[in-house]
């Protein structure tokens, strides 16, 4: 059985431990801004004072405090997060592509590892989605610290498996999953745009909050090739192109450029959180960062 550390080493942990999942969006009706557990609200367990500012309930206002100060102050109480989280990890053959020590799908599952970490850490409930053209894993999202050790035998368990099919499991996992939550996604999103868009626009409609996180090794991202090279399709053993990449280089970065210009667009125009994702940079360094951005703190 796989253990924890496999996947988070102490001084990865280090660089995350103060770091949070952040959901600006609305999850479940009432979790607006940024999402902190254990969240302040009115229910549970008395924790302090606040000052009332306009908009707060009256009903929530402490008239004991407020005749010994002369000022309004709010009660505000622990509550139980009700934030789930559903990591969807990529496995599909070009997953498997790896010009250095890790491939992508290794980089993805310690993404996976360390965002649930983070989520169970908060009391959050996280959840584990393993796929290629058909879902292959399905770990439901629970809250309990114990939760890890089943999702990280998922992660453990997971092998590079066939074709892409991200638009086929995106509208499937937004039918199935009926409670709103944060949608988290790991893959390099090769797969035509159009069908991309439409599966992350069916997590929208839906009132999830998506997360991408589109990990690629430095070879995708600068095309470094110089010899006369033969490409065989990851996904389809029937592509093969022998060429000189010098040749070709110009243009596919070019095109490679324009394919994510046109998913951070899509992205900002849905509001959902995209974050591109080198190899060659440490998985705990990349994803504090991210975190330390998203919360502002940088």
């Amino acid at each position: 059985m796989p253990e924890v550390a496999d996947y988070l080493k102490p001084e990865s942990l280090q660089k995350l431990a103060r770091m949070e999942i952040v959901a600006r969006l609305v999850v479940e009706g009432f979790i607006t801004g940024m999402h902190k557990s254990p969240h302040r609200g009115f229910s549970v367990e008395f924790a302090e004072h606040r000052q009332y500012v306009p908009g707060d309930e009256i009903s929530h206002i402490n008239w004991k405090a407020y005749a010994r100060s002369d000022r309004y102050y709010i009660k505000q109480y622990e509550e139980e997060t009700n934030l789930r989280g559903y990591i969807l990890l990529d496995c599909s053959a070009s997953m498997g592509y790896g010009s250095g020590p890790v491939n992508k799908l290794f980089y993805g599952k310690c993404l996976a590892a360390a965002l649930s970490y983070l989520m169970l850490k908060q009391q959050d409930s996280a959840g584990l989605v393993t796929f290629d053209n058909a879902v292959r894993s399905y770990v439901p999202p629970r809250s309990v610290a114990s939760h890890l050790k089943a999702i990280t035998r998922q992660i453990d368990e997971a092998r590079i498996g066939k074709e892409t099919s991200l638009s086929n499991i995106f509208h499937d996992l937004a039918e199935r999953i009926k409670r709103r939550g944060l949608i988290i996604i790991i893959s390099d999103l090769f797969d035509n745009l159009k069908d991309i868009v439409s599966g992350l626009s069916h997590f929208r409609h839906k009132k999830h909050e998506v997360m991408i996180f589109q990990v690629l090794d430095p070879d995708e991202l600068n095309f470094p090739f110089r010899n006369w090279t033969m490409f065989n399709s990851l996904e389809d053993d029937a592509h093969r192109l022998l060429t000189e990449p010098q040749r070709i280089r110009p243009a596919y970065l070019r095109a490679f450029e324009e394919f994510t210009t046109e998913v951070r667009r899509h992205c900002r125009q849905r509001r959902i959180d995209y974050q591109q994702l080198d190899t060659a940079i440490p998985f705990d360094v990349a994803l504090a960062t991210y975190l330390a951005r998203r919360t502002g703190s940088l």
